[in-house]
């Protein structure tokens, strides 16, 4: 369903289990191949890839806002960030490069072997970019890829699959199932077949992940859930601060795990902070995601905007809200709440668009006020203050934070998750490694 009119954009026939196992078999014969290629080929292949994609990013960015709803500027930089993804992967073949290790008697070397199959279980919520994360470093280090993207939105995940083959990828190699999770990512978890898992949802789901890839001691990287902290000093600047705030928590109608969806401002600096974020939000285009200048479209099913309205029924005071257009769309206006430090709104993470503004007075209070949450993804800090910075940012348990900004993801550094946020990291120059088992042989010199 199209979430900005609930128009029908297409019918998808789900899979079950009898065609995942098919899917996971023809991965492991694909897998074999692949991983004997030499490795300039499979970076060739790679590169042919992110062109393909690069060629068909107009498409995909259509694709992704008629299914998810992502105003069409934000659904284009997600399809050139697939490319580029794709692109800085093909890189890795060649440098998936071991140790010779000094020993008595002889030689050791190291080499990183592929892991096999590769699950890769993504969300509603960016599913082009976030499915890129799991399959670029996945593939570039010689595994198979068995993708289940979430069931809302499996357009451009499917059309990713066709565009790989269109490269010249071998069959099998990438395969997109669409598919319920209790059938299709079931399955993924109890199969033998699969090595690996990659899953980016709730905290509550990846804990039954966890738990079922262990009775096959299965590898996991788990992405998850975040409540995380925008910290606001009285030292910062606070019209730059003001202005970006809504950004950090209503791009895509907050349906972001890295959503800074608690903003911590000093006391002594909070009336002169909401003046300018007020601004800010009132000034937030939301509409149309078709129309370039939308900033936030709608809710990407109107069952999750019903849950999102949910979390304003226990009377938090609002102290300002943005505009959202009328009629049949999973419209939500962008909300600012002044809740109780341990009311619902202040712990759980909501995943729309609603921020909890949060009052400290030093910054020991704001540390530990940042910290006080189950969760521990991402997060910023506005200070002008570097010792201040650097303080705060190591004693902040999160494990991406950005300072006078709001960037959570550059895929050429690691992302993820501390405490309940997550296991594993994705992204950076050792992503390719976390898909691959370190064999250790030694060579000796005797005899």
């Amino acid at each position: 369903m199209n979430p900005a009119n609930q128009t029908v954009v297409t019918t998808v026939e789900h899979v079950g289990v009898e065609e995942t196992d098919m899917a996971v078999a023809r991965a492991g014969r694909a897998q074999k191949a692949w991983a004997q290629l030499a490795p300039k080929d499979r970076a060739r292949l790679m590169k042919s890839f992110a062109g393909l994609v690069d060629a068909h990013a107009e498409e995909l960015a259509l694709l992704e806002t008629r299914n998810s709803g992502h105003p069409i500027t934000q659904a284009r930089g997600e399809a050139a960030s697939v490319r580029d993804v794709l692109e800085y992967y093909a890189a890795a073949p060649e440098r998936l490069i071991g140790q010779q290790i000094p020993t008595s008697g002889g030689l050791n070397v190291t080499f990183h072997e592929p892991i096999g199959v590769v699950g890769v279980i993504t969300p509603w919520n960016f599913p082009m970019t976030i499915g890129a994360w799991g399959f670029a470093p996945a593939l570039a280090a010689g595994n198979a890829v068995v993708m289940k993207p979430a069931e809302w939105t499996p357009l451009t995940s499917l059309r990713l699959g066709e565009l790989a083959l269109e490269a010249g990828l071998p069959e099998g190699l990438l395969q997109v199932l669409p598919g319920r999770g209790a059938v299709v990512g079931e399955r993924l978890i109890s199969h033998p077949g699969v090595r690996k898992l990659v899953f980016t949802g709730s905290t509550e789901v990846g804990k039954r992940i966890m738990a079922g890839a262990s009775k096959h001691v299965k590898r996991v990287t788990l992405e998850l859930g975040g409540k995380s902290a925008n910290i606001v000093f009285a030292d910062a600047d606070l019209e730059h601060a003001a202005a970006a705030a809504p950004a950090s928590v209503f791009d895509n109608a907050g349906q972001d795990c890295c959503a800074r969806s608690r903003l911590l401002v000093q006391r002594s600096v909070l009336d002169r902070f909401l003046e300018g974020f007020e601004r800010a939000v009132k000034a937030m285009r939301v509409g149309d995601p078709m129309d370039p200048a939308t900033e936030m479209g709608p809710l990407t099913t109107l069952a999750h905007r019903d849950r999102v309205a949910e979390f304003l029924s226990d009377g938090d005071p609002v102290a300002f809200s943005g505009s959202c257009p009328d009629g049949p769309g999973a419209w939500f206006a962008p909300t600012v709440l002044l809740p109780e430090r341990d009311s619902r709104v202040a712990k759980e993470e909501i995943f729309g668009p609603i921020v909890s503004i949060l009052p400290f007075d030093t910054e020991e209070e704001a540390i530990a006020l940042a910290n006080d949450s189950e969760y521990g993804l991402s997060g910023s800090i506005w200070t002008e203050n570097l010792a201040r910075a650097i303080r705060v940012s190591r004693a902040v348990e999160s494990g991406t934070l950005s300072v006078n900004s709001h960037s959570s993801v550059r895929y050429t550094a690691p992302f993820g998750g501390m405490k309940q946020s997550g296991l594993g990291r994705e992204l950076g120059p050792d992503a390719p490694f976390k898909f691959t088992e370190t064999k250790s042989v030694f060579f000796s010199a005797t005899g």
